[in-house]
């Protein structure tokens, strides 16, 4: 199911509606170990069918979780580069539109 709308969700009460891949950038490089330790996208419905997390690990680097209930998907990956993070999920946010 593609989403018309959906928003990004931080610990600490920050959040963007239909973020940009810099917009999520800076969601991500705000988080922290103490107070706010991760971010979620997902559409702006009941029970959505789709969603992605990003977390801080206390080891350091993140956890990215993408799950995709009507496509099957579930990834899990550990990275350490906000860029990174930031550029494949605005891909994979892209891709929930088709």
């Amino acid at each position: 199911m593609a989403a018309d709308y959906y928003r990004a969700d931080s610990e600490n009460g920050d959040y963007v509606d239909d973020l940009s891949e810099e917009a999520l950038f800076m969601l991500i490089i705000d988080l922290n170990g103490a107070d706010n330790t991760f971010v979620v996208v997902q559409p702006d419905e009941d029970e959505p069918a789709w969603f992605a997390s990003v977390t801080v690990l206390d080891e350091g680097g993140y956890e990215v979780v993408r799950r995709d209930t009507s496509r099957r998907e579930h990834d899990v990956i550990i990275e350490t580069s906000i860029n990174q993070i930031a550029g494949d999920l605005t891909k994979w946010l892209a891709a929930r539109a088709t």
